[in-house]
C-alpha cells in the first residue's frame, strides 16, 4: 500500500528528504517519474496513462506536501518502515487504503524506478 500525506500536514519538510524514491514534493510543486530515479522512455502509470518519464506531471496538491503514488514503494527494499511516517513530526504520513500493494509488487516497483 501507498503512503499518502492528509491534510494535517504543516508543510515542515522532514519526510521530502527521507524518501528514496523521491516521491515526496511540495505542494504546487510538478514532478515527474524520473525525479531521483533510473528511468527514461516511455513509463506506464498504476492507472494504465503511459507518459515520458522526464515529462512533468501536475502537483497532487498545492496546499502541503503530497506522495506520488506511482513511486511510493513504501521504503521497501530500503527500510524496514517508510521513513516519510517515522520522521513526521504530526503522523500525517499514513498508508492509503486506496492502494494497497503487496511486499512483491513494491519491491517490483523498487527495481523497476532503480534499474
Amino acid at each position: 500500500m501507498a503512503i499518502k500525506i492528509t491534510d494535517e500536514c504543516i508543510n515542515c519538510g522532514a519526510c521530502e528528504p527521507e524518501c528514496p524514491n523521491n516521491a515526496i514534493y511540495e505542494g504546487g510543486i510538478e514532478w515527474s517519474i524520473k525525479d531521483g530515479t533510473n528511468l527514461t522512455g516511455q513509463y506506464t502509470l498504476a492507472d494504465g496513462t503511459t507518459i515520458d518519464a522526464a515529462s512533468k506531471q501536475k502537483p497532487v496538491s498545492d496546499e502541503y506536501y503530497f506522495i506520488v503514488m506511482d513511486k511510493c514503494t513504501e521504503c521497501v527494499g530500503f527500510h524496514d518502515e517508510p521513513q516519510c511516517a517515522a520522521v513526521c513530526p504530526v503522523d500525517c504520513c499514513v498508508p492509503d487504503e486506496n492502494h494497497v500493494e503487496s511486499k512483491e509488487s513494491l519491491l517490483s516497483k523498487k527495481e523497476k524506478l532503480h534499474l
